[in-house]
Formats: C-alpha cells, structure tokens, sequence
C-alpha cells in the first residue's frame, strides 16, 4: 500500500488541522504554509476551501484512500 503523501500532525481543540508533514520530502508545514504550497500548484492531489472564513486544506475526492488527510 502507497504511503499517504500529506500527514496531519496537529489539530486544534475544534478539530481545525494545523500542522502537516509531507511525508515523501519530510518537510513540515503550518497550515498557512500548506495552503500556499497547495494554491502555487506543488500538491495536485489537495486544494483550498474557505471554511468559516479560514483558508483549509483539503484532498481532492476520489476513491483513494492514502491521499486523505487526517
């Protein structure tokens, strides 16, 4: 089974993900970062809703399981 390319590592109280590890360059991210790094095109799988007025993250849906994040 593939690896998941994006992994959250920290969450807020609310259950907003914060923090996030690419795990194939190891690099870890804020969410802003991620956000940034998602909307210059570096992540083809993730893309940017606004929810509740926060830019956030999310995976593209598909039937795939390992590029979800959580």
């Amino acid at each position: 089974m593939a690896r998941k390319r994006v992994s959250v590592t920290y969450e807020s109280d609310t259950g907003r993900n914060q923090k996030f590890h690419d795990n194939y360059s190891g690099a870890d991210m804020t969410r802003n970062q991620f956000v940034r790094q998602i909307e210059s095109g570096n992540y083809s799988n993730y893309h940017v809703r606004t929810v509740n007025g926060v830019k956030t993250p999310v995976s593209n849906p598909d039937s795939k399981t390992n590029n979800n994040l959580g």
